[in-house]
């Protein structure tokens, strides 16, 4: 998150993702890095191998629109991805905060959602607010805090999480999205810094660079009380709180994913029951402490989640 080459940084691990084949290149054998080297790149965007060199070396800080999008052709870079170079290569980046308070208005939203499961991520994949039917899918996990800290470090993540392999690269790539969103976010730098250390499945995701927006997409889960859960994802930008998502899981109707979610209803109804009859001193006592959780600063996320 340091690097005073991003542009570099970004440029290698793409290339290093993209193989001769997949540019018309011919197979040559065995290659002493992975992708492309670097006069390929050159030779394929229409420019000098020293110039894209000195590109990738940060010796050269300003390339045109025309060299990025060149550059952004040869690496078959999607949307996002593309947006992202041409943000590091111009240097061009929102001075907007990171909103970590969640506004009453949505936890009202939030918490009328009473037969999906829906709650409130920020930039650094805090959960900073969920429903009773959000708390009762994750229930497995030891903490339900933070979505990258839960994928990485709990052992229920591999039970939970059908494709788990899966689940991990779009989390990071979700992350790199916030990371060029918001660049030297002091929460999103902390969740990056104590991951890459206690995670190496983590930190080889992260050296990847892939920058990847999780909007939708469809999830399978394995619940513990519920049984298999296959439900689509929507995660809708809050855009008077950048950083924000209100994510929603939905399923089929007349599927046994919806039976199930009717189930989980049913479930959470009761966990709100039992939850009334305990202190908030004796629900506090018992929420172990783990150095990813963000600040207990906002009301409003202590609120939603008693």
């Amino acid at each position: 998150m340091d690097s005073e080459n991003e542009l570099g940084d970004y440029l290698r691990a793409r290339r290093a993702a993209v193989a001769p084949a997949d540019v018309g290149l011919p197979d040559d054998g065995p290659r002493r890095v992975p992708g492309l080297r670097r006069d390929e790149v050159a030779l394929l965007a229409g420019m000098s191998t020293d110039y894209y060199i000195r590109l990738e070396q940060g010796r050269e800080r300003h390339p045109s629109e025309q060299v990025l999008r060149a550059i952004a052709g040869t690496l078959r870079l999607d949307d996002a991805a593309a947006t992202h170079l041409f943000r590091l290569g111009l240097s061009v980046f929102g001075k907007a905060a990171a909103a970590t308070t969640v506004a009453p208005e949505l936890l009202r939203l939030m918490n009328g959602m009473r037969d999906v499961p829906a709650f409130v991520v920020g930039a650094a994949q805090d959960v900073l607010a969920a429903n009773a039917m959000a708390r009762e899918l994750y229930r497995g996990f030891a903490r339900y805090d933070n979505l990258l800290r839960m994928i990485f470090l709990d052992p229920f993540a591999r039970e939970f999480y059908a494709d788990w392999d899966r689940a991990a690269r779009i989390a990071v790539g979700n992350l790199r999205a916030s990371s060029a969103q918001f660049p030297r976010d002091e929460r999103i730098e902390r969740v990056v810094g104590e991951l890459s250390v206690r995670s190496p499945a983590f930190a080889g995701l992260w050296a990847r660079y892939e920058v990847r927006p999780r909007t939708h997409e469809d999830k399978h889960f394995r619940h513990p009380r519920v049984g298999e859960l296959r439900l689509h994802f929507e995660a809708l930008a809050v855009t008077s709180a950048p950083g924000q998502h209100l994510s929603v899981y939905s399923a089929d109707p007349g599927s046994a994913s919806a039976d199930a979610l009717i189930l989980l209803g049913r479930l959470s109804e009761q966990e709100v029951v039992l939850r009334g009859q305990v202190t908030p001193a004796e629900e506090e006592e018992s929420r172990s402490p783990d150095p990813l959780s963000p600040p207990r600063k906002d009301a409003c996320h202590a609120a939603s989640l008693r």
